[in-house]
């Protein structure tokens, strides 16, 4: 066990949430945060509510007027200097997540990595907020801008809780946006030693709260306040739609990043080393709970035994135990329910004829820990429509082109797809025919700070990361000058 990353991780533990920097301690009913490798406790937050999230909803209006309007070269300095101090603290910070995640401690510090690549990014785009000038048929000279939204609410999830924060205040803070974040009640230290190392790198304490506590009060001030002018959630596509509804009077800009239940397609020319590499890259990140990771595999029919047999024979040496054990690939699962939720998956894909080629109960080491798990055959309805969210991989053969994007695309959600072919032609095709939000083809791993991330249909709208990512912080302003 790595002894020094795990004391490094606890030093950086805060138990308080922070409004407009200042820090709020729990009470009686505070939330425990464990382990889930162990189910120790780790720690506790504050079991915050309204009067809380409206303090730092009026925090960050007040802080916006002097923030939006402040030089953009000194927001980009911010954020890099942001970014220099994260990448100094790079094993504490991954430790940190990997206690209150259960992720490997290796790929919870890759994590913080690719969370500091937004920051990075969006310093370049906060020097780059350029307008636009238009010669008007009416002999007028237009001038376009573009200025931060307002103050902004912003919901994260527990699965990746650096990089989807870093994800939405890199942008936010780059275009000028003040904001008030709620952090995941199951991973919040991660938001609030970040918050405290932003307020280190020079940013206005009233430029960002970390609230913490319930979920549903906290949710329901940020939506009804009217100084709150946009809201970003990433989550599931029930509370999504919830989230909507609530910003629906207030009429809130929105960008929500919601379920998936992406499909990854093996066609029959294939280089099925590289497709199976990529499928478990895509697939155990995160013990298989990732919004993007493949939640069905069709394999063309004439190489379908062959790719399970080498994916199963792969996920079978795949190493699974505690964050900070040498050699770790997958790590538990978030809570007791998400394993409930496996092997009932795993419960209908037997019934309906699938086999079990490696894995299939929980593991060993018992806990929250499940054996990585490949199917063969069976039944994909259920697959097109309900997220595992665990490390479990069904493959389900196909005959045709036509027959598996058909299966692809019929579900209500669209967010990453996948396809290994070595046929070019096939791979623009069936890219451009796929309704999904992303697409990687002969790659597991798609997402980086300069590519567009987000979904259609059910799984949401509007893009992170990218040039496009700042667009969702920002209005349009057009100024018409009459020339003489």
């Amino acid at each position: 066990m790595n002894t020094t990353a795990k004391a490094a991780g606890l030093k950086l533990l805060r138990q308080h949430a922070l409004i407009a920097g200042r820090p709020v301690g729990a009470g009686s009913d505070a939330i425990a945060v464990d382990d889930p490798a162990t189910g120790e406790i780790i720690g506790h937050i504050p079991n915050l509510g309204v009067a809380e999230t409206e303090e730092a909803i009026q925090a960050a209006h007040a802080a916006f007027a002097d923030w939006s309007r402040s030089d953009p070269h000194k927001r980009a300095a911010f954020l890099r200097e942001w970014a220099r101090l994260i990448d100094a603290n790079l094993d504490g910070l991954g430790a940190l997540m990997a206690l209150e995640n259960g992720k490997p401690f290796e790929e919870a510090k890759g994590e913080v990595t690719y969370a500091n690549s937004f920051l990075k990014w969006f310093a370049g785009e906060a020097e780059r907020l350029i307008g636009e000038t238009h010669d008007s048929p009416l002999g007028h000279l237009i001038l376009t801008y573009r200025e931060a939204v307002g103050p902004c609410a912003l919901i994260t999830p527990w699965n990746f809780p650096t990089a989807m924060l870093t994800r939405k205040l890199g942008p936010a803070f780059a275009a000028g946006c003040t904001a008030v974040v709620k952090p995941a009640s199951q991973t919040p230290f991660s938001a609030i030693i970040l918050a405290e190392l932003a307020y280190e790198a020079g940013l206005p304490k009233g430029a960002l709260s970390i609230v913490t506590g319930d979920a549903a009060a906290i949710g329901g001030a940020m939506t009804r306040s009217p100084l709150i002018r946009k809201l970003s959630f990433t989550g599931s596509t029930g509370v999504g739609a919830k989230l909507a509804e609530q910003c629906a009077p207030t009429l809130k800009r929105l960008s929500l990043e919601l379920g998936g239940s992406a499909p990854l397609i093996v066609f029959e020319d294939a280089d099925l080393d590289l497709a199976v590499a990529e499928t478990i890259k895509a697939k155990f990140r995160n013990a298989g709970q990732t919004c993007v990771c493949p939640n069905r595999v069709y394999a063309h029919a004439s190489i379908a035994a062959a790719y399970a047999e080498k994916l199963s024979a792969a996920v079978a040496e795949i190493k699974v135990g505690p964050a900070f054990e040498e050699g770790v690939k997958v790590g538990p699962l978030i809570e007791d329910k998400a394993l409930t939720k496996v092997e009932d998956h795993l419960a209908r894909v037997r019934a309906s004829g699938g086999r079990v080629l490696t894995g299939g109960e929980r593991h060993a080491l018992g806990g929250r820990f499940y054996t990585p798990t490949v199917t063969l055959g069976g039944d994909d309805e259920m697959f097109r429509h309900e997220e595992t969210f665990g490390p479990l991989i069904p493959v389900f053969p196909f005959d045709t082109e036509d027959e598996v994007l058909a299966k692809a695309n019929d579900s209500e959600f669209g967010l990453a797809s996948y396809i290994f072919t070595r046929d070019l032609d096939r791979a623009m095709r069936v890219s451009r025919r796929i309704e999904a939000g992303m697409c990687g083809v002969n790659t597991g791993l798609m997402s980086t700070a300069v590519a567009a991330f987000g979904g259609v249909k059910q799984s949401g709208y509007g893009r992170e990361g990218s040039t496009h990512g700042i667009d969702e912080y920002v209005n349009i302003k057009s100024v018409t000058l009459a020339l003489k």
